[in-house]
């Protein structure tokens, strides 16, 4: 597809903005090329500025479970700009959207921040203020935010860019923060019970991916999750479970709903972004009404901002929600494990290795001959060269693919027949240039 306009906006772009982009993996620096500069969005589709058009299947990163532009969500949107665009003051739908999220979580009470980072922030401050201790456990490959001490081994764009793969953090981040971060294998429970073995009287809470969708998808092990809550538990520690990309995308419950709520266990503090703010920059934590009392002005621990609860965000991820209906999950579901079973399916037909996972209706393939990805270094280790002839092979053929082979792929109900087909037309040819890359020799 011809990218005249994508090419003279992205140089007027580096101009002007450090890499041309207001978030790293949006450049293409780990697939090559130019980053397609869209003009609009409409159901399963986008538009680029010169006029092509691609099966979106990033859905921004993840909010857009209804599609883009769903027009009840734009009418919410429209009736709540033209009351005002922010007031500095509470608002009714601030509380409808509070109790919309307790309403399909465990969460006892909870406040709304603007983003994702945000929320990990505050949540990571209010326990080290509950607890009174300082240690955080993180596990590697899991992204929570460009939080200080947090990108410690993170994935997501610093996967991406190769950024950060030991367990060193990026340079701006001073060693004294890093050093109050332990960072430990993902699944590995002989990791965690000797952390908490050695530190277990300093750590302040454990903090994880619900289910990881930044270093790829790597579901929990059976049981995994539990098994933190309870580590925490015996320990005097805060479990946090981090849904910012989950929560209400992978269930009406999100991943708490596809384990949590059958095994029968809760976090302490839970973080929620992107379905809740319907592609607004909202989000929240929130977790066990004592905990949170802490919070400034019922507690002693400070966090505030100006933008938190803005009436337009909180409308559209009002009108999100309440359009998330279980018709809505299945339709994503369905989608998803379409699309899916045949990019495995094409894969295989051209004698690519690769792994297909998933987790509920968040999935993503890595080029690697391992039999599973179940942490961060094997995630590392796949052929990133083959997913770069893969991923363009898609963009040429209008499939619009996350430019990082470390991302987890996403689909929304507005995802019709023709969009599917659409992507599994595209899929044959690009398994076939992944081959040829793969042949060349193009691991990381």
């Amino acid at each position: 597809m011809p990218h005249p306009e994508s090419d003279a906006w992205f140089a007027r772009a580096r101009a002007v903005t450090p890499g041309g982009v207001n978030s790293p993996v949006r450049a293409f620096a780990a697939v090559g090329g130019t980053p397609r500069f869209m003009a609009s969005g409409q159901g399963a589709w986008l538009r680029d500025v010169d006029g092509n058009e691609y099966v979106d299947l990033v859905c921004s990163w993840g909010p857009m479970l209804l599609g883009h532009a769903h027009p009840e969500v734009v009418a919410a949107v429209t009736a709540a700009v033209a009351r005002g665009t922010s007031y500095g003051t509470p608002t009714t739908t601030e509380v409808e959207l509070a109790e919309e999220i307790l309403g399909r979580t465990p969460v006892e009470r909870v406040r709304l921040v603007s983003s994702g980072t945000e929320a990990t922030m505050s949540a990571i401050r209010l326990a080290r203020g509950f607890t009174g201790r300082d240690l955080v456990v993180k596990f590697a490959g899991c992204y929570h935010g460009h939080v200080d001490s947090l990108l410690a081994s993170a994935g997501s764009g610093l996967a991406t860019l190769g950024i950060s793969l030991g367990v060193s953090t990026t340079p701006g981040v001073p060693e004294s923060s890093a050093a109050q971060t332990i960072v430990l294998p993902y699944n590995d429970r002989a990791a965690v019970e000797a952390a908490f073995a050695e530190h277990g009287d300093r750590i302040a809470c454990l903090v994880t991916e619900a289910s990881p969708g930044n270093m790829g998808v790597v579901p929990p092990a059976a049981g995994f999750n539990a098994f933190l809550a309870e580590t925490c538990r015996r320990h005097g520690a805060l479990f946090v479970s981090d849904e910012v990309m989950t929560g209400f995308r992978v269930s009406r419950q999100g991943q708490w709903g596809l384990d949590g709520a059958v095994e029968g266990w809760t976090p302490d503090l839970m973080t929620f972004g992107k379905v809740m703010g319907g592609g607004f920059p909202a989000a929240a934590f929130g977790g066990r009404a004592d905990v949170m009392a802490m919070l400034s002005p019922e507690g002693p621990v400070y966090q505030a901002g100006t933008l938190s609860g803005n009436p337009v965000a909180t409308a559209a991820g009002l009108a999100t929600l309440r359009l998330a209906t279980d018709e809505v999950y299945a339709r994503v579901d369905e989608v998803a494990g379409t699309i899916a079973a045949e990019a495995a399916k094409a894969l295989t037909a051209a004698g690519v290795p690769h792994v297909l996972q998933a987790n509920g209706n968040m999935f993503s393939i890595f080029f690697t001959d391992a039999p599973a990805v179940t942490d961060y270094a094997t995630a590392a280790g796949q052929d990133t060269g083959a997913f770069k002839a893969f991923f363009h092979a898609m963009l040429d053929r209008g499939v619009y693919l996350p430019p990082s082979a470390f991302e987890a792929w996403f689909c929304s109900s507005a995802h019709d027949d023709r969009a599917v087909q659409q992507v599994l037309d595209a899929l044959p040819a690009a398994a076939e240039a992944a081959a040829a890359a793969g042949s060349e020799g193009g691991a990381r």
